[in-house]
């Protein structure tokens, strides 16, 4: 059998093996802008933004930064939703030889205040809300330098002298920030700048583009270090993957959190590569991305399947035309088959699962979009130039087809390792494989599946039970719109399962009719002895639910009955 049955399912528009141009990534901003100067590279809430706009006020925000201090190397983080800034600092940050910290927005002062020492970033590109969090933080740390940014700068008239009003009602607070000393204000700091060009050299083997924390499930979160090269890689494969997205033609629904590597990558690096119209929002809401799809007309929709779970669950879904949509790949958590198939019937365009991590820029693995074969509830084949295999738990060796390991990688796009961790990174590398921590098994034509985080297999009566195989029996019942299946403690099973069920509106089902279902299509000690409802699940701001929240959550329960008892 050969080592990599997959290539021989490739269709004749994928190449194997792909060719990288020895260029830094702020160079593709540049090809793209003089290639298209006057399209649109972003539209937002309105406002549109040309590529050679985005270009010209990168090389502004990098002068600046050079001005600062700023040297090769150092760390600057952005702490922003998906806004025209985000784009336009993450490149000049680049084009000022920096590396990027990606922050999110919704830390709290300790979280944030742990990725800024951990990355000793020198400055931190954020909002004016966010500013009071900010200043708090910065005195304990290396920042040096605030550079604050405000969503009404890149809003179109009437909506700029609005927006003040609704976020002043919305988060309760309206913040101004003078551009004097260590805070600067990005409208001035593009009002007053040239775009001069900076010619920083750069190693795209070695040099450092960005540092993407880990979500920080389990322990701290550690910051993945990934060069030029493995952010271009991933761009380039996503490009390849994705044929029929001609350059310069396509446009992108920008949803999916740039702070998360996966909407950084797929959608951010991928339209100025291959010079895509982003269309951006800075949250996810149902109703306004229902909207903005039947009025933007975006051709590619990269999601997770809580995106896709919402919107096929909204009350007025058949009155939007969202026939715009031609391909959609879904991340950051297993997709549903049941899900798949909605979607893809409501569209008419292609819904199909794919699967990498922060250590792989993201994307490894992902089903043919406009090709067979397609298999449902399969992660996909492994991406060109990505190498795949599954490893035995005890000894690390390859396994079998259809025989359960570890899914370990190799390719251009894996990490070069983890910052300041040389430890934690001589344990995730075997041999050169990049160990996922994802359980699974690969068939016989080379698709990949997951079967579960290997943190998360629950082990109940000396049985390992597979959280996913649950979640898609009961998905399948008509009155559940979401849904994740745990392992909670128990004193007599070790572990016990329990599903956290959250109804479509109007529903209703009971514990005992949900277990009756269950064991039509599970053996018994798979079938949940748990069942808790709720109107919503924790989730991150990518859409993955929070599974370890709410075992913490149940043990910390268990933990106070005890101390009563």
């Amino acid at each position: 059998m050969s080592k990599k049955p997959w290539l021989e399912l490739y269709p004749s528009h994928i190449p194997s093996a792909l060719s990288y141009e020895e260029k830094s990534l702020q160079s593709f901003l540049k090809d793209s802008a003089r290639e298209f100067p006057d399209e649109v590279s972003i539209h937002f809430m309105g406002k549109e933004i040309t590529f050679k706009e985005v270009y010209e006020t990168s090389l502004k925000f990098a002068a600046y930064m050079k001005k600062l201090g700023i040297k090769k190397g150092d760390r600057v983080a952005i702490m922003l939703p998906n806004i025209p800034p985000a784009v336009i600092t993450y490149f000049g940050i680049l084009m000022a030889g920096g590396t990027v910290v990606q922050t999110n927005p919704t830390y709290t002062e300790r979280e944030l205040e742990y990725q800024m020492k951990d990355s000793g970033a020198k400055a931190i590109v954020t909002m004016d809300i966010l500013f009071p969090r900010v200043s708090n933080v910065a005195p304990s740390t290396n920042i040096e330098h605030i550079i604050v940014t405000a969503i009404k700068d890149y809003l179109p008239f009437p909506k700029n002298l609005i927006y003040p009003y609704i976020q002043k009602k919305e988060y309760g607070l309206v913040v101004n920030v003078e551009h004097a000393g260590n805070n600067h204000l990005l409208k001035e700091i593009l009002k007053s700048g040239v775009p001069e060009e900076i010619n920083e050299s750069v190693d795209i083997e070695n040099d450092l583009a960005l540092l993407q924390y880990t979500g920080g499930t389990t322990g701290f979160p550690k910051g993945v270090m990934l060069t030029h090269k493995n952010l271009l890689a991933n761009a380039k494969m996503s490009e390849a993957w994705l044929y029929k997205n001609k350059r310069g033609e396509a446009s992108v629904l920008g949803i999916l959190p740039f702070f998360h590597v996966y909407g950084m990558t797929t959608v951010m690096i991928s339209s100025i590569l291959q010079a895509h119209k982003m269309i951006l929002l800075p949250k996810f809401d149902a109703t306004t991305t229902l909207k903005t799809i039947q009025k933007q007309r975006p051709t590619m929709f990269p999601g997770a399947p809580t995106i896709y779970i919402a919107l096929l669950n909204h009350p007025d879904l058949a009155k939007y035309n969202l026939s715009s949509i031609d391909a959609c790949v879904s991340g950051s958590a297993p997709l549903p088959v049941e899900i798949q198939e909605r979607f893809e019937k409501v569209t008419g365009g292609k819904l199909v699962e794919g699967y990498g991590l922060s250590e792989t820029s993201p994307v490894t693995h992902a089903n043919f979009v406009w090709d067979e074969p397609r298999v449902k509830g399969s992660i996909g084949v492994p991406w060109p130039d990505t190498e795949a295999a599954i490893l035995s738990l005890e000894t690390g060796e390859p396994m079998e087809p259809d025989e359960i390991g570890e899914i370990a990688i190799k390719g251009p796009q894996v990490m070069k390792g983890y910052w300041n961790r040389p430890e934690e990174t001589e344990q995730t590398f075997k041999n050169g494989w990049l160990l996922t921590g994802d359980l699974g098994y690969m068939d016989e034509k080379g698709f990949f599946f997951v079967i579960d985080r290997k943190k998360d297999t629950i082990i109940a009566g000396g049985f390992n039970i597979y959280p996913r195989e649950i979640e898609e029996v009961l998905y399948e019942h008509e009155a559940v719109q979401e849904l994740v299946v745990v392992g909670v403690p128990d004193q007599y099973r070790g572990e016990t399962v329990k599903a956290y069920i959250v109804l479509k509106e109007g529903a209703a089902v009971t514990e005992e009719e949900l277990n009756e279902f269950a064991r039509k299509h599970l053996a018994s000690y798979k079938v949940p002895r748990k069942y808790e409802f709720r109107k919503e699940l924790p989730k991150t701001t990518v859409g993955k639910i929070l599974r370890r929240a709410l075992v913490e959550e149940e043990t910390k329960k268990i933990s106070d009955d005890v101390k009563q008892a």
